[in-house]
């Protein structure tokens, strides 16, 4: 991928997080990875989503040193490189502080798959980190952010649960490129307002059963998916 088109995709990402209603004033950013050329592209940091251009991204190498940009990257970029570190398949990372998910993971509670819209695009619950220790948090913070998202996956397929929350602190999703990881967390905010809902409603809601969250992942997702349309 050119670099340019890179830049053009992580800057549509970040402007979608403002349309889609899961930013508040600053508090979100969305990166995209050419593995290839060993680049990331990232939102500046405190930058307001109407200033946001292309050319005012901030383009970095995997240790985090500037190579294109006049801007500070977005503070959360060491969790970003952890992941793509970490996670081999994933092309685009996107954090925000969307209200309903950020109260799970204010509460450090995973939010329970009640329903076939929950299952439709993560695999079971969506996971909540441990809470971090002083020490990780007065040294190298957001890169230990990253190492507890990483720690939480430990037994855990980050393709089929492509988001998490952070303790205490809010979500993480991330996707086959920048735009992909958006979509989910539009999803991962709306299964979270829904299940929120669900314990408000009934308290003692028990998750879904095996049986019907396997078949609505699996048919979207699996090796016979067949939800959608094919390539003739």
């Amino acid at each position: 991928m050119k670099l340019e088109e890179l830049r053009r995709e992580v800057y549509e990402a970040n402007c979608s997080l403002d349309r889609h209603g899961l930013v508040t004033l600053t508090w979100g950013n969305v990166s995209g990875i050419d593995r290839e050329a060993g680049l990331v592209v990232i939102k500046p940091s405190g930058v307001a989503y109407p200033e946001l251009t292309p050319e005012r991204l901030v383009v970095v190498d995997l240790d985090g040193h500037t190579v294109e940009g006049r801007l500070a990257p977005s503070s959360d970029l060491p969790t970003h490189l952890i992941l793509y570190e970490s996670f081999a398949g994933i092309g685009g990372v996107t954090h925000t502080h969307s209200p309903y998910a950020t109260v799970f993971a204010q509460a450090c509670r995973p939010i329970p798959c009640f329903g076939t819209t929950h299952a439709d695009n993560f695999h079971g619950e969506v996971p909540v980190t441990r809470g971090m220790t002083r020490e990780e948090v007065t040294a190298a913070y957001e890169a230990n952010t990253g190492n507890v998202i990483v720690e939480r996956f430990a037994t855990l397929d980050p393709g089929e649960l492509p988001a998490v929350l952070v303790a205490n602190h809010g979500p993480f999703t991330w996707g086959t490129g920048p735009a992909d990881s958006v979509e989910n967390s539009v999803v991962l905010e709306e299964v979270a307002r829904m299940a929120f809902g669900t314990l408000l409603l009934s308290p003692g809601q028990p998750p879904i059963a095996r049986h019907l969250l396997d078949k609505h992942y699996l048919r979207k997702h699996g090796a016979g998916a067949y939800y959608g349309q094919r390539d003739p």
